[in-house]
């Protein structure tokens, strides 16, 4: 496989992975919408604390944790700029 074919398999794979994501997306605020959040809501945190557990756990480096925490401020930064 040359270098070529080993990316235009990683950019399908990375496409297919993103289409995936936002399929469950949708899925996800159709569920919300036909449910209470008494039903979803303890869901959800389990999810989240779930996910939480799992970065602490990861043991990132300090440079990594500072990239993640600045891609978080230029979210929500953008998503300010855009109200």
């Amino acid at each position: 496989m040359t270098d070529s074919n080993v990316r235009d398999y990683i950019d399908g794979k990375h496409a297919r992975d993103r289409e995936q994501r936002i399929e469950a997306i949708k899925r996800w605020v159709d569920y919300i919408k036909s449910e209470p959040p008494e039903k979803w809501g303890p869901q959800q945190n389990a999810v989240v604390d779930g996910q939480l557990e799992a970065a602490q756990n990861a043991q990132a480096s300090a440079d990594h944790q500072q990239h993640v925490s600045d891609i978080a401020s230029d979210i929500l930064a953008a998503r300010d700029d855009s109200d």
